[in-house]
């Protein structure tokens, strides 16, 4: 994760952007456009590493 990202993504949430259809989603935790899970607005990678550590609640690695 980026030191500078959550400067980033401070920026991106005050600018008024002027079309609508120009806004794109963004991890919360990183800032990452690429990965990005709806569901829980965070990206793939950030994703991985709270659900390791039992941050998200009801998430658990599945074993097959």
């Amino acid at each position: 994760m980026a030191k500078k990202s959550k400067v980033v993504q401070q920026r991106r949430y005050q600018l008024k952007q002027k079309h609508s259809t120009k806004a794109y989603n963004r991890c919360m935790v990183c800032g990452r456009s690429r990965g990005y899970i709806r569901e829980f607005g965070l990206c793939r990678i950030c994703f991985r590493q709270m659900a390791h550590e039992g941050q998200i609640p009801g998430v658990k690695k599945a074993i097959w």
